[in-house]
């Protein structure tokens, strides 16, 4: 794992999901002043490609290419699918994701592969149906910081407030172990914790670049938490 003391926290992250590549290129144009971070979802691209990406934007980006069984669109064979992620670490991305349940070789040459490369890991796991008791989510940050990754991304989905702040309360033990933690819930119940989280230590968010373009239940726009964060920070002048 990379040292990750003077890992700065960047805010928000915009995920981009098009139906190509010139439509995510298009997407990613249009709002990039107002991200912290590109995240390119391959999983939604036919040609999972991320050299245009890399080639045109000046901007940090995290590849994704989540499979279809933790909530994304790829379909294939593991091989496959993390073809155009260790291509994305050669030329230079800044993140890219990868899911704690993948299988333990696909996790470990996606690690390998950003030893002496720019690229930082975040070792995802999400839940689209609950979020799990507290110590089951315990156990999951552990594995993440004990897998070689240099960030952990936990995402639920919140049922109730009650969830939203079970893991928002994840930050606490990751911030004792230094190590760099995405945490909120999804869904309707969960929107708070997109925002609050990063008043509480979180190393980044997740937002959407428009209405009819998130990539997850609840997920709010940039536009929508830069305006919320504006008012936290600085009060409203209304």
């Amino acid at each position: 794992m990379k040292k990750t003391e003077s890992l700065e926290r960047p805010g928000i992250c915009v995920s981009i999901a098009g139906e190509n590549t010139n439509e995510a290129l298009h997407m990613a144009r249009e709002i990039i002043g107002l991200a912290d971070v590109l995240e390119i979802r391959l999983d939604s691209l036919p040609s999972p490609d991320p050299a245009p990406f890399l080639d045109d934007l000046t901007i940090p980006l995290l590849f994704t290419n989540r499979p279809d069984w933790e909530g994304g669109a790829f379909k294939g064979g593991e091989e496959e699918r993390i073809r155009p992620l260790l291509e994305a670490i050669d030329l230079g991305a800044s993140y890219v994701d990868i899911e704690l349940n993948a299988d333990s070789r696909t996790r470990e040459a996606i690690i390998s592969e950003a030893k002496e490369k720019p690229a930082r890991i975040i070792a995802s796991w999400h839940n689209f149906h609950e979020t799990p008791p507290l110590e089951e989510l315990y156990t999951i940050l552990q594995q993440m910081m004990s897998s070689g990754a240099d960030i952990g991304k936990i995402v639920t989905m919140a049922r109730n407030f009650s969830d939203a702040l079970q893991v928002l309360l994840l930050q606490t033990r990751a911030h004792e172990q230094d190590f760099p933690l995405i945490a909120f819930c999804m869904g309707e119940a969960g929107r708070i914790s997109r925002l609050a989280t990063l008043e509480l230590g979180g190393f980044m968010t997740y937002a959407a670049p428009g209405f009819q373009k998130s990539t997850a239940p609840g997920q709010l726009t940039v536009e929508e938490i830069k305006k919320a964060l504006e008012i936290v920070r600085n009060g409203d002048q209304r």
